[in-house]
């Protein structure tokens, strides 16, 4: 589940992710025991059920973050829905299946080949003999060329978000027949399988105008299970309806409709009966798992009869005792506010008994970005020591065991377990050590119970100040942060996904930043003997007395989202900042708005330390390149960072990156990947935390539809059981018939 606003992979393979960007490569050796991609960690969870004891029609209401500002996932402004719904009604050469491997969509494609990679790579794809376009067209090569053309990036009037691949394409062309599509590269191109998923129609990739507005609220073509029926922005939908023209197994569900409902009123919205699937929270799951226990051990303490006459016995002491009657009513009110509440509440757990909770990891994981760009963690040993000082093991049981999902730490950067790039490169660094990690900042010049320099404020200054640390002490429990085990969700920001929370206050600013990384220690933050001439013996706890340099505390600025959904990403900012306190490094944790923390500080650089997530990509020399590769000064003097937000990048990663890419070989390849893994690991600049969580509310009887992992979901077998196949009345399975009934 996410909780993420606009996330930087927005522009990055737009939000393919959801589609052809998690896919790997097939035709690697099989991945015995000693396959360093190992299992996934956990697999989907959607309630599978046979095609045959699936009831035929039917309308799906699924929740979604947004309704689309665009249905072309090439543009800038795509989001995650607009991904799905490409996903229900256009081609997609590849669909991932649970190990987030890439497998032929036999439903459009029969095969395709590398056939040739000298002078030139050629790749033929035969095209299912049934595919047609919704208008009764064949798909084929027409298609295949505009979209390259498109896409290519020679012809800047259209406004793509991204070219990769595509770029390296020399020509498209018909093969022997009108069922074969040839495309030759100019250059080796290993992630070829990454290309024309989805594949629009050539009435939308033929001319800029088509493309750039054409396809932005309607596709008027489209060659899925489903056809988008209409984008309602007033109603804040889109409807899917079944593709008559679809050749494929039929769909089962006679509509889908995509309902952008807040994450905060998606459990009002499951009990009222307006939802049937939707994504949530920790909080939501925790409701509706209690709301399945049996009657007895989901009865109210206090019902509303009871309540009342509470309230009444009150009213009527209050006034025999000679209180204001006036306030006795008050107290009543509220008494009242409360009684409705709780009628409110149980009326919900009821109606919420009829779901239940699916879940699994989310194909993305959690990273602490550490920006090396200035201030002390432009140096790489200060850097280090932020990373040996961080128990990983820790903040993964935090978040996940909670939930009952499997706790282990991520151990790369561009894969995870399970897919075939995955191998744990964290040795490169190091393990958890705070005493080698005091000796790096040692190193760096950073020790404990160096002299702090005061510096003097104006009147206005310290004003701000005051209202800062005010503010502080209520956002946050001190750089310490919270011991609490976390609520699940991590409320991080993902890339390339919009779920629409723009809430929470927040003006960016850390109190006492010099706006360097450093800070001054507050008054008595100094420990005893910080000022004793050199020499003088260190007092006890030394090994955890705050570093300073120079004159300056190290004091690291931690920026988080604010608003709902951020519950989890301050526990584990808080556990963080205790684990840095232990090495003599404090942190100054500041809140800020959730619409503007990608822009105006991730993107910016207005940060030390962040917590946000990045999808795993089974294309990482394609897609990870533009995040982890070197920085490079642009013509007129800025840095291009590309999607580097840390700043921290080696010309040797950018180099494997380089080969990955024309590297044909998947074995080769794979060795390229976990090698560039192992120096994005050495740098430091981000650390990857855990694999995000995934739950997902699902009506009972909706099979084949859940929390679905790395799987690519199969939309025509979505549908709801018969009532045969719900089992005897009164079983869980028969509570409540849903939608589909």
């Amino acid at each position: 589940m996410s909780h993420d606003g606009i996330g930087p992979r927005a522009v990055l393979r737009s939000v393919a992710f959801l589609t052809a960007g998690m896919l790997t490569v097939p035709a690697l050796a099989g991945c015995g025991s000693d396959d360093p991609a190992g299992e996934p960690l956990a697999g989907a969870d959607v309630a599978g059920a046979d095609r045959s004891d699936i009831a035929d029609g039917g309308t799906l209401r699924w929740a979604v973050d947004t309704v689309p500002d665009t249905l072309n996932t090439f543009q800038a402004d795509a989001d995650t829905t607009t991904a799905r719904i490409a996903e229900a009604v256009l081609p997609s050469m590849y669909r991932s299946d649970g190990r987030g491997r890439a497998v032929r969509n036999a439903d459009y494609l029969a095969s395709a080949d590398v056939v040739d990679t000298e002078p030139k790579q050629v790749v033929v794809y035969r095209l299912a003999q049934q595919a047609v376009w919704s208008d009764g067209r064949e798909i084929g090569a027409a298609d295949f060329a505009a979209q390259w053309r498109a896409l290519s990036g020679k012809d800047t009037a259209y406004w793509t978000a991204r070219n990769a691949g595509y770029d390296r394409i020399e020509k498209v062309e018909r093969g022997k027949n009108d069922l074969e599509v040839k495309v030759t590269f100019s250059r080796p191109y290993a992630d070829w399988k990454s290309l024309f998923s989805p594949l629009y129609p050539k009435e939308v990739m033929g001319t800029p105008d088509s493309f750039n507005d054409g396809a932005r609220k309607k596709l008027k073509v489209t060659a899925g299970p489903f056809t988008v029926d209409k984008v309602d922005t007033k109603e804040d939908e889109v409807v899917l309806a079944r593709n008559p023209r679809w050749w494929g197994r039929t769909a089962k569900l006679q509509k889908i409709v995509l309902r952008a409902v807040p994450h905060d009123k998606r459990v009002s919205a499951l009990s009222d009966g307006t939802l049937d699937l939707a994504e949530i929270d920790p909080e939501a799951a925790r409701r509706i798992t209690v709301a399945a226990l049996p009657q007895e051990e989901n009865t109210p303490l206090m019902g509303p009869e009871a309540d009342r006459s509470a309230a009444d016995a009150l009213h009527s002491w209050a006034v025999a005792n000679g209180s204001d009657e006036d306030a006795a009513d008050e107290e009543i009110s509220a008494r009242e506010k409360l009684r409705k509440k709780a009628e409110k509440y149980a009326r919900q757990q009821k109606a919420l008994g009829g779901f239940e909770v699916r879940k699994s990891l989310e194909p993305a994981y959690t990273q602490l970005a550490l920006n090396g760009a200035e201030g002390p963690l432009s140096d790489e040993r200060v850097r280090r020591a932020v990373a040996r000082a961080l128990d990983r093991e820790d903040l993964a049981g935090a978040v996940l065991k909670p939930l009952g999902l499997p706790a282990e730490p991520v151990g790369s950067h561009l894969a995870l377990s399970g897919q075939a790039a995955y191998a744990d490169g964290s040795g490169a660094l190091g393990r958890p050590d705070a005493k080698e990690a005091r000796a790096l900042l040692s190193d760096a010049g950073w020790v404990p119970g160096g002299p702090v320099k005061e510096e003097k404020k104006d009147e206005d200054e310290e004003a701000a100040g005051s209202e800062a640390d005010k503010e502080g002490k209520e956002d946050t429990k001190g750089s310490g942060g919270s011991e609490d085990s976390g609520d699940g969700d991590d409320g991080t920001y993902i890339v390339g996904e919009d779920d629409g929370k723009n809430h929470g206050t927040g003006d960016g600013k850390a109190p006492h930043d010099s706006g360097t990384g450093t800070g001054q220690l507050k008054q008595g933050g100094a420990p005893a003997g910080a000022y004793a001439p050199k020499g003088t013996a260190a007092p006890a706890r030394a090994d955890t007395a705050p570093v300073a340099k120079d004159g300056k505390a190290l004091v690291l600025r931690f920026v988080l989202p604010s608003g709902p959904g951020s519950k989890t990403l301050e526990t584990v900012a808080g556990r963080i900042a205790t684990m840095l306190e232990r090495i003599g490094i404090r942190t100054d944790i500041s809140k800020v708005d959730n619409d503007s923390y990608f822009k105006d500080h991730i993107a910016s650089g207005d940060f030390d330390l962040a917590l946000y997530s990045w999808p795993a990509t089974a294309f990482p020399a394609t897609d990870a390149r533009p995040v982890y590769s070197k920085p490079v000064a642009a013509a007129d003097g800025s840095l291009n960072v590309e999607q580097n937000w840390t700043r921290v990048g080696t010309d040797q990663v950018d180099q494997l990156f380089d080969q990955a890419i024309a590297t044909l070989d998947d074995s080769e390849r794979r060795d390229l990947i976990r090698k560039a893994d192992s120096r994005i690991w050495a740098a430091a600049g981000s650390i990857p935390l855990y694999q995000r969580p995934q739950l997902v509310a699902a009506r009972e009887n909706l099979a084949n539809a859940g929390a679905f992992g790395f799987a690519t979901p199969v939309y025509e077998d979505m549908g709801f059981l018969k009532k045969s196949a719900q089992g005897p009345e009164g079983s869980p399975g028969a509570k409540n018939s849903g939608s589909g009934s």
